[in-house]
This record gives C-alpha cells, sequence and structure tokens, in this order.
C-alpha cells in the first residue's frame, strides 16, 4: 500500500469519526491517489491538483471538476499537517458553475394540446380533471408543481379569489390570487371531487386514484406520457419539462410587459414576490429564457440610452 492511500484511509476514518459522511470525497479521492502515485510525486501540490481536477473527461458543462478540487483541499488540509511540502488549493481555484438548462417555453397551442389529451386518453374521469386541471393552474399562477401538489382545501379562499402557499421552497408563506377563469376551473374540479370522492384520506386539493395526495413521481412520468401523446415538443432539443410550465408564465408575463411597454424594472419586484423568489436579480434570469424577451429588453435599453443622450 502506498504512503498516499494509508494517508487517504487515515484521512476518512478521522473525517467520519467526527461525523462528516464524505461520500464524494470517498469516491473522488482514491482516483487522486492513483494519480499521484503513477506521477511518482510524493507531495501534494497545487499544480497536481489542477492537473487531476481539469482532466479531459472534465469538461466545461460538468461540475467534476470543482467537485474533485473540493476533496482534494480537504486531504491536502490533512496532509499539510503531516507533511509540510503539501501544498492546500485555495478557494476559486476551480469555482463551481451553475449548469443551465434552456426551458422550453410553451405556446398557447401546446398548453391546449396537453389538456386535450388529459381528457381523451385518460379514461377515469376525475383522474383525467386532476391533471388537466393541475396543468391549467400550473400553466396560469406559476406556481411550482411542489408547491401545487401541497395545496390543500383550506387554503384556497374562494371569495377573494386567492391561494395561500404555505412555507414553501425558502420556507416562506404568500398569497397567490388568481384570475376568475383559473378559480373557476378549480371550482369544477372541486365540485367533481367531492362528488367523486366524497372521504378522501388526505386534506389535499388534488387527489389521486388512491384518494390521497398526488405524488412528484407520479405526477411527472405522467405528464412525460402526455407531452408524448400530445406530440409537445416533439424534435426539441430541450424537451418540455413540468417545471418548464413555471418559466412559460413568468416569460410570458415579461413579455406583456415590454410589448405594452410597462414599466418592467418597476413592476418585477411585485412578480418576484408571486413567484416566492427570494430577490429580483431570481425573476431577472428569465430575461435570457426566450430571445424575443431578450431583444425586447435590449430594445428598450437602447431607447433609453438615446433618450438620455443630449
Amino acid at each position: 500500500m502506498s504512503t498516499f492511500r494509508q494517508n487517504l484511509e487515515d484521512y476518512l476514518r478521522l473525517r467520519r469519526s467526527l461525523g462528516h459522511e464524505l461520500a464524494e470525497a470517498a469516491w473522488l479521492l482514491p482516483g487522486f491517489v492513483d494519480f499521484l502515485d503513477a506521477r511518482g510525486d510524493r507531495s501534494v501540490t497545487i499544480a497536481a491538483a489542477l492537473a487531476w481536477s481539469q482532466q479531459p473527461e472534465t469538461g466545461p458543462v460538468t461540475t467534476i471538476g470543482p467537485l474533485r478540487m473540493t476533496a482534494v483541499r480537504g486531504f491536502a488540509r490533512y496532509l499539510s499537517g503531516i507533511d509540510e511540502a503539501t501544498e492546500v488549493p485555495p478557494l476559486g481555484l476551480m469555482p463551481h458553475r451553475q449548469r443551465w438548462r434552456q426551458p422550453f417555453i410553451y405556446s398557447d397551442a401546446d398548453i391546449a394540446a396537453v389538456m386535450t389529451v388529459c381528457r381523451t386518453t385518460i379514461t377515469q374521469p376525475l383522474r383525467a380533471a386532476t391533471y388537466r386541471t393541475l396543468i391549467g393552474l400550473l400553466a396560469f399562477s406559476g406556481l411550482r408543481i411542489g408547491e401545487a401538489l401541497k395545496l390543500d382545501l383550506g387554503d384556497i379562499d374562494w371569495t377573494e379569489g386567492v391561494l395561500l402557499i404555505r412555507e414553501s421552497k425558502f420556507g416562506k408563506s404568500r398569497l397567490v390570487p388568481l384570475q376568475p377563469s383559473t378559480m373557476e376551473a378549480l371550482r369544477s374540479y372541486a365540485r367533481l371531487r367531492d362528488e367523486t370522492v366524497p372521504r378522501p384520506k388526505d386534506p389535499s386539493f388534488f387527489v389521486s386514484r388512491t384518494r390521497k395526495r398526488l405524488i412528484y413521481a407520479v405526477v411527472s412520468t405522467t405528464f412525460r406520457e402526455l407531452i408524448t401523446e400530445a406530440g409537445v415538443g416533439a424534435g426539441a432539443l430541450f424537451p418540455p419539462r413540468l417545471h418548464d410550465l413555471r418559466h412559460t408564465f413568468a416569460v410570458r408575463t415579461l413579455l406583456n410587459w415590454y410589448r405594452t411597454e410597462d414599466n418592467v424594472h418597476a413592476k418585477v419586484p411585485s412578480l418576484s414576490t408571486y413567484l416566492g423568489h427570494r430577490e429580483p436579480a431570481s425573476t431577472y434570469w428569465y430575461l435570457s429564457a426566450a430571445p424575443e424577451l431578450l431583444q425586447l429588453a435590449a430594445d428598450r435599453q437602447e431607447s433609453a440610452w438615446k433618450a438620455a443622450r443630449p
């Protein structure tokens, strides 16, 4: 057994005794030790850490390189107490880059097609209505799928037309007002739900065939089947996902504001609150989600610059 291999076993044993799981380190660092031994290195150096972390199989859109560097940094800190020649890679040497996936922006025809397929391919009336109403709610409210599945009967204010979204992604609750047409669709579903399942096992608004709350794994699979059946996104570089309904809502809202020449900058904080974002910067991200939206934003900015010139 090489010295590096023994040191690695000692390092992992020590860290685990302190309560750390170290799943990634235990998976990655044996490869680093093999790399050092193959090179004949006697100490960990920054150059060796970089060379291993940036091996050919790590491309610019993967996160494996930064993960390798993080694992090496912890191991090197440990080794620096044993071998004074050890070089500890500094923080930020290989920063994590957030992976970005181009969202699929649904057209009105796409959404109508999927909702039609719910009615024509799902034979059980309540289940068909459940998916048709759920998809419609996501498309016209911008809710996260988890928020919609968590919705209980008591979270709907039928008089004011408002949903209570409880303890969402960042542990915060918020109120989400809906258009009258969306509220009417929810009322229609609620009537069918009460007639079909008078005694559900859960207080959830949307119910499954077992009279319980819908679960994401089943909803996601069913949605993919509906999308395929409807032919939506066939041949698209990035296939449509459930979460893209939320992206679509945000993009279409911003597009409407730009087209009507509203003060978008002043209105974005309200959209940010409505969507449950922590800060408006997260909402501005949607500017890059649709070429048309990005062009409108650029045109608006250029017009503002021209107007400001003497």
